[in-house]
């Protein structure tokens, strides 16, 4: 007995064609075909959210498996579907399987996602990349404009302190300056008081004794005031250096503020992320051609170092162009 013609066996149970049946007629029958097969589905889903309030738990399950064969498993999809998705037309076109991935976003965004992606022509695989895809570009967007946020606070701090830190630093010069002018004038005073001669009446008799005791106590005075300034002065100076280094140590987190502020722009954008890396790796790349170069020029290569040179002005002529 031979094999059974399978094309025979398919055309024998078609309909023959009727004359009266047209395109509109069998578009009809195709919608109509589409609309059941979605509604089908949200059918099947209600009746099982129905039945399974109607049972027990261990009524749920052996029901599922004796009386309509589902896995509860199964079941849960059409539940979902059910409770989740309005439109059979929709969810016809799609079917089961992508219409669940769909499920993974939200609700306000699933018609967007649709209008943006040829779902229909999707394969279910291929929907769950480009969702997973999806929230992998918009986590990372979320996160650099996190990291940007961060850093533009904290830029902000900074060059608040900054500008606290250089008010103080003004103040530090100022009361620095002072004390210096102190100290000068106060020495001078005491150069000045040590070589001033007594004057002493002729008709006065001298205690010498005490005019040297106040002479010295003046002195004396004079001294403990000037070391009394120059203390001051030293203060001023060691405050004004702890000003100066804070303010360095501000300036350089500041800096590094900006970079990372840089670097969370980059993170969130790919393109402008792979411009930087290949940038930097180009512009290492020129810098050890220019060494080359150089190494060449100081073996006294001439020939060489001016084809080398020839090649690096060709490729600054390509970037150049590259750029326009």
């Amino acid at each position: 007995m031979g094999k059974p013609d399978l094309g025979a066996l398919i055309a024998q149970t078609m309909a023959p064609p009727s004359e009266e049946r047209d395109i509109e007629t069998i578009t009809g029958e195709i919608l109509d075909a589409k609309r059941a097969g979605g509604e089908a589905i949200l059918t099947i889903g209600r009746c099982l959210i129905e039945a399974k309030d109607m049972l027990s738990h261990g009524e749920w399950r052996s029901w599922l498996e004796e009386r309509v064969e589902f896995s509860e498993r199964s079941a849960q999809r059409f539940m979902r579907l059910a409770r989740e998705w309005s439109n059979p037309t929709t969810l016809s076109d799609l079917g089961a399987s992508k219409a669940l991935a769909l499920l993974a976003l939200p609700p306000e965004e699933r018609e967007t996602f649709l209008e943006e992606h040829n779902v229909v022509d999707m394969s279910a695989r291929q929907l769950e990349q480009a969702i997973k895809e999806r929230d992998e570009a918009r986590a990372a967007a979320e996160l650099a404009a996190a990291e940007q946020r961060a850093a533009e606070q904290a830029r902000d701090k900074m060059a608040e302190d900054m500008r606290l830190l250089n008010a103080r630093l003004s103040g530090a010069r100022e009361e620095r300056e002072q004390a210096m002018q102190a100290v000068s004038r106060l020495e001078d005073e005491l150069a000045e008081l040590k070589a001033k001669p007594v004057d002493v009446a002729v008709e006065t008799v001298v205690d010498q004794a005490a005019v040297d005791k106040a002479r010295a106590d003046a002195i004396a005075e004079m001294q403990a005031e000037l070391d009394k300034a120059k203390e001051a002065q030293k203060n001023a100076e060691e405050k004004q250096k702890a000003v100066e280094e804070n303010l360095a140590a501000v300036q350089q987190q500041l800096n590094e503020a900006q970079q990372a502020e840089r670097r969370a722009v980059i993170s969130g954008d790919k393109d402008l992320a792979m411009f930087e890396l290949l940038f930097s790796q180009g512009n290492e790349a020129v810098n050890k051609l220019h060494g080359l170069l150089l190494k060449v020029r100081s073996r006294g290569d001439t020939e060489l170092a001016e084809k080398l040179q020839k090649a690096l002005l060709a490729l600054a002529d390509v970037t150049r162009r590259c750029a326009e």
